[in-house]
């Protein structure tokens, strides 16, 4: 079985790191909330009102 040489294996760990580092990137960026007002207005009228 032939060996491969180390340049061949430093390409394809560059490789595959940089394709984990955009699929991660691509995830994080993806779901940005656009209206945070909005949000946060929501967020505040759905509070918990709390009777002890």
């Amino acid at each position: 079985m032939p060996q491969m040489a180390p340049m061949n294996w430093l390409i394809l760990y560059m490789f595959f790191s940089l394709i984990f580092i955009l699929f991660n990137f691509i995830n994080y960026y993806l779901f940005l909330i656009n209206n945070k007002k909005n949000f946060i207005k929501k967020m505040l009228k759905n509070s918990f009102n709390w009777k002890w």
